[in-house]
């Protein structure tokens, strides 16, 4: 999908926008880098927490705090785009919802819980003539971006395994919804993590053929969805991908591990533009998607390896492709049959883990 204007704005206007939640997701990602783009309005925001809203009025003192959805569609004819940072589960009903008032939407990833939600969100916007994508931030990491880079330029040969991982120690667990929730409510570090290390390996290598897949929980809800996961991958163009996701891992492994047939490539340590915009830094801030040198990765072969400059991380990039997809001049930035390709993997491996 892609190319139709938003309604009731010239090309000039911004673009109306109203985000739904403001924990990790509305707060952290979605309200900065909406703030900080020209092309947006960020008009409001959707949260029934007290101290929440008090936050969210003291940073966008423009915006209009409202406490639930039904408050924010009531005001939808002067909104364009909704973007939803809730909890999986209520992707569907939120998204469907905000297509029958006539907004586009952006969905965090993992979109919805099963891949049929999915489709019929897909098949709902479709018809309204309204835009729908997901937010895969993590192809906009720095680390990505390089790595892309790098293959692009024919560093590394031939491709044969591709290594990564989202690995942290953090035995307490988020100490939010993910903590419990089970794997129909969309929950588990598969769903969490996977969706974005499974679309990234389908950005570089392509389609999959073949999967293989482990999970375990070791937290403290027994009836919750899986807090370790494993997944292999075989892309039809040849690459083997093995990732890794543990948010309860003493020591962890490289973020990246590529073995091509000319070099590979060792990056260690995860992109540093969450935390930035978790501690206020804008992408207007020089420093913002910049990697410092100690953490570049290592092109080479064994003993004759060499750092290689960063790219730039760049989050923002998601919401200038998107606004030039709702002005009706280029595609979006994450396709939702790419996200239905990511769900897809996701099931199976739940299916047989």
């Amino acid at each position: 999908m892609g190319g139709t204007p938003v309604q009731g704005k010239s090309a000039a206007g911004p673009i109306r926008t109203a985000v739904v939640g403001f924990g990790v997701s509305g707060k952290v990602f979605h309200a900065p880098l909406i703030h900080a783009d020209p092309d947006y309005s960020l008009d409001v925001i959707v949260t029934a927490d007290p101290e929440r809203a008090a936050e969210a009025a003291r940073l966008y003192p423009q915006a209009r705090i409202v406490p639930t959805p039904e408050d924010m569609f009531a005001l939808a004819a002067d909104l364009d785009l909704v973007v939803l940072g809730t909890p999986p589960l209520t992707h569907l009903e939120l998204g469907a919802t905000a297509i029958a008032h006539g907004l586009s939407v952006v969905v965090d990833k993992p979109f919805v819980t099963t891949v049929a939600h999915g489709e019929e969100l897909v098949e709902r916007a479709s018809d309204a003539g309204v835009q729908l994508t997901v937010f895969q931030n993590r192809r906009w990491d720095a680390d990505f971006l390089t790595l892309r880079k790098l293959l692009g330029d024919g560093a590394l040969g031939e491709v044969r395994t591709f290594e990564s991982r989202f690995e942290w120690w953090r035995p307490e667990g988020f100490g939010n919804w993910r903590d419990s929730a089970t794997l129909a409510e969309g929950g588990g570090i598969l769903h969490d993590l996977g969706a974005h290390l499974i679309d990234q390996a389908i950005q570089l290598f392509g389609p999959v053929e073949d999967m293989y897949g482990e999970t375990a929980n070791h937290g403290p809800h027994p009836e919750a969805a899986d807090t370790e996961a494993f997944v292999s991958l075989r892309h039809e163009s040849g690459v083997r991908t093995r990732l890794w996701m543990n948010g309860m891992a003493a020591q962890v492994g490289p973020r990246f591990h590529v073995l091509g047939s000319k070099a590979g490539y060792t990056k260690w340590g995860l992109d540093n533009q969450e935390p930035a915009l978790a501690a206020g830094i804008t992408p207007s801030d020089a420093s913002y998607g910049r990697e410092p040198e100690e953490s570049w990765g290592l092109l080479g072969v064994d003993g004759t390896t060499a750092p290689v400059p960063a790219e730039k991380g760049d989050y923002p990039q998601f919401y200038r492709e998107l606004a030039a997809s709702l002005r009706g001049y280029g595609p979006l930035p994450v396709q939702p049959a790419e996200a239905l390709e990511t769900l897809k993997v996701i099931e199976k491996i739940h299916a047989f883990a």
